[in-house]
């Protein structure tokens, strides 16, 4: 399908990404690190869990491990919505009619109290963007897209920024971890590696993007948010109803079987609910597949990401397509957060160095 049918059957696409990770201190850099298969797990410098050994965690590779709070996030977030924006260059007449949607973590332990009270002005500030903050977990930066798909459609603005940011690097969060079995150590090997991270996306109709010259880097085809009642934490079984409803809705323009989901980019990180609730997810919707199982878990290169997880699956799908390495040109990206929430995202990239992702 050629570009000119493209931009009509996807009005909204991504023209920008921005990333912040412990792998990498951008987008191509820490897709690069992912693509090598490059570890950033690492033993915390002081940090120790409840069986006195150092706890492995993900790291940025700059920030100092003293900073905490509104301010670390702050500093995972700036560079990375800076590097989204960066596509409409000297068009700073943009800069203060940008909303923002911005995916932030769950209420727990170590959170800062007043979290967004405090980094939206910060945020508001350093960038002359429009912040609305979407509290909600692993699931919120990808409601985030969702959000500003749903704009760009209804034409509120030419642009907006969709993204999140996260950090377990707070000695209550990480304690909780621990507490709950969360934590990955010697002692629990279901669990995952807490990490750290910003991802953004530049998000627009296609016809502005044309009109402006910005390169559409995937178009975004469909999105959806469920709710899983069964949740972790609970005393329910999980079988995989909210993920699938979501994966089915996004699913449902696909002309099957000419059309499929080529590969998928998840939030699974080592937690085994995490992985029954995908496979139940599978056997619900694998006609959708070119194969249900191909998928890609960046956790286990820098950790786990929480809020920013979605923008930043969306930043390596894109790195595929732009480098020629892509599985497919159907990308679908989840997660899932604690509080219920399952978000999937299919995107369509452009990509033509292979004959077969035609």
């Amino acid at each position: 399908m050629n570009e000119a049918l493209l931009d009509h059957r996807y009005p909204v696409c991504i023209a920008g990404v921005g990333a912040r990770t412990p792998l990498g201190l951008n987008a191509p850099a820490s897709a690069a690190a992912v693509r090598a298969a490059i570890g950033a797990i690492r033993l915390h410098p002081y940090f120790v869990d409840k069986a006195g050994e150092p706890m492995s965690v993900t790291m940025d590779a700059v920030l100092s491990p003293d900073l905490g709070g509104v301010e670390r996030l702050a500093a995972l977030a700036i560079p990375a919505m800076k590097e989204a924006l960066a596509p409409l260059g000297t068009q700073s007449n943009f800069r203060g009619r940008i909303p923002a949607f911005i995916g932030l973590p769950e209420v727990r332990p170590g959170r800062p109290p007043r979290l967004e009270d405090e980094l939206t002005p910060r945020l508001e500030k350093e960038l002359a963007v429009r912040v609305t903050m979407i509290p909600k977990g692993h699931s919120s930066g990808l409601m985030a897209l969702e959000e500003a798909w749903k704009a760009i459609q209804e034409g509120r603005a030419e642009f907006y920024l969709a993204g999140g940011v996260d950090s377990y690097l707070e000695p209550e969060t990480l304690e909780w971890l621990d507490r709950e079995k969360q934590l990955l150590s010697a002692q629990n090997r279901s669990g995952f590696p807490p990490g750290e991270g910003a991802g953004f996306c530049l998000v627009t109709s296609t016809s502005t993007a044309r009109h402006y010259g910005l390169e559409v880097l995937a178009w975004v085809m469909s999105v959806a948010t469920a709710i899983e009642a069964n949740r972790i934490k609970t005393d329910t079984i999980g079988i995989g109803q909210g993920l699938a409803e979501a994966i089915s809705r996004v699913s449902a323009g696909l002309k099957l079987p000419e059309e499929k989901i080529s590969t998928t980019y998840c939030d699974m990180n080592g937690e085994r609910y995490r992985s029954e609730e995908f496979t139940f997810a599978i056997l619900r919707t694998q006609r959708a597949f070119v194969n249900g199982l191909d998928n890609l878990t960046p956790a286990d290169c820098w950790g786990d990401m929480g809020a920013a997880s979605g923008p930043l699956f969306a930043a390596l799908a894109i790195a595929s397509g732009l480098r020629g390495y892509a599985r497919g040109v159907r990308p679908l990206l989840w997660a899932g957060s604690e509080g219920g929430e399952r978000s999937a995202v299919l995107l369509h990239l452009p990509t033509r160095q292979l004959s077969e992702l035609q």
